[in-house]
């Protein structure tokens, strides 16, 4: 599957689900799914992972579009293999739609919210596991 596809799927699913947040929830706002384990509550983070570097909302975009530029430089040289494609396609649509709520918001929506963690997103979700798929192939693969 191409790397855009996959990117392309993951910031059109995040965006949605922000969206909805936005529409249907008030900020902090906290609705329980499993009590005291999983809850949907609304947040804006205006740093990056546990809030650290906040107000930093260049340099996350900056990050975001150097991301890309590095993905366009060395894109022929990316292995042909499925995990790493889904690797890249899922860091970069992670990436793309935290960016794109930075811009547009200045600050992500976060709304997973497992109360032993902080809250996250679908974009969050991406870039983790993403950078999780390329981290395994690299081991793997010297």
């Amino acid at each position: 599957m191409p790397v855009f596809l996959i990117a392309l799927f993951i910031v059109a699913l995040d965006q949605m689900s922000k969206f909805v947040i936005r529409q249907f929830m008030v900020m902090y706002e906290s609705i329980p799914v499993i009590p005291g384990f999983f809850h949907i509550t609304y947040i804006l983070n205006k740093g990056a992972a546990f809030g650290i570097l906040e107000n930093q909302r260049w340099f996350f975009l900056a990050i975001a579009v150097a991301l890309f530029y590095i993905y366009f430089l060395f894109r022929k040289k990316i292995p042909q293999d499925l995990l790493v494609h889904w690797g890249v396609g899922l860091l970069l649509g992670g990436a793309l739609g935290n960016a794109l709520d930075r811009f547009f918001q200045g600050a992500v929506t976060d709304f997973f919210d497992f109360r032993i963690w902080p809250v996250f997103n679908i974009a969050d979700m991406g870039i983790v596991i993403g950078v999780g798929l390329l981290l395994w192939y690299s081991w793997n693969h010297g």
